[in-house]
């Protein structure tokens, strides 16, 4: 599956089934990505990883950047399809590809390369958080205009994992009141952000719904994420921005 362009080409690593919901309403998860990260003449390419669909390691180079989505499965399981995974996000970190990881994305790719993830402690974090970028690190180019931004953006969570320690050379970027690593870098090639700027709060409502359905989390805390969701917003444009910034190295 992919929008047939010339100019640069891109593989969402999808570690997710589409949910039946947003296979009806969005036409799938890739389309959800696309639309926040995709642009006029590119090619995007859709690989399932969680069925063991992987791009071929003689097509790598021909891509211009990765992006690895969120999940159900924990990014410290050894299910074969992650310990795959992991293997192939250390090989693109040795070409040096341009590789985003959201959520589970995020943890992966820490994992992968060196870093350590588990359960939070302080249990799931869903709904909208507001996030702090930490000011104080080395320049890096896709970050360069955050002077332009507030000091805080809020982005959409729904994870009960997290971060625990970033991999050696990497830096964490933001933090938030929940997590202690809510964005790293390492170089201008890796980026992880723990929450979800492709999330709309649509989607977001759903996966509550579900989450509640099948007794992963009690009504009273689904009803609270809810009714905070309804009086703010994410700040998607920026997270856009933010990610389109890495993808695209302007």
């Amino acid at each position: 599956m992919a929008i047939e362009g010339v100019e640069k080409r891109y593989g969402l690593l999808l570690a997710c089934k589409d949910s039946e919901y947003v296979k009806e309403v969005y036409g799938g998860y890739f389309n959800v990505f696309v639309a926040t990260f995709g642009e006029e003449g590119e090619r995007w390419d859709l690989f399932r990883v969680v069925d063991g669909e992987f791009p071929e390691k003689n097509e790598l180079g021909k891509y211009d950047g990765f992006v690895v989505s969120g999940s159900p499965f924990d990014a410290y399981g050894n299910e074969h399809w992650i310990l795959k995974l992991c293997f192939l996000l250390r090989t693109l970190d040795v070409m040096r590809k341009k590789v985003l990881g959201i959520c589970f994305g995020h943890q992966v790719l820490c994992r992968a390369l060196g870093g350590k993830v588990g359960k939070a402690g302080s249990g799931w974090d869903i709904g909208l958080r507001k996030v702090r970028f930490v000011k104080d690190f080395s320049p890096c180019a896709f970050l360069d205009d955050l002077d332009d931004f507030p000091p805080a953006l809020s982005i959409i969570e729904c994870h009960q994992d997290e971060v625990w320690e970033v991999p050696l050379g990497a830096e964490v970027r933001a933090i938030s009141d929940k997590t202690g690593v809510e964005m790293f870098t390492i170089g201008d090639h890796i980026l992880g952000i723990q929450g979800h700027p492709e999330y709309t709060k649509d989607i977001l409502n759903n996966l509550i719904d579900r989450l509640l359905n099948t007794s992963c989390i009690e009504k009273g805390f689904a009803d609270e994420a809810r009714s905070k969701l309804q009086i703010a917003e994410p700040d998607r444009k920026c997270w856009e921005r933010i990610c389109k910034m890495f993808l695209k190295g302007r």
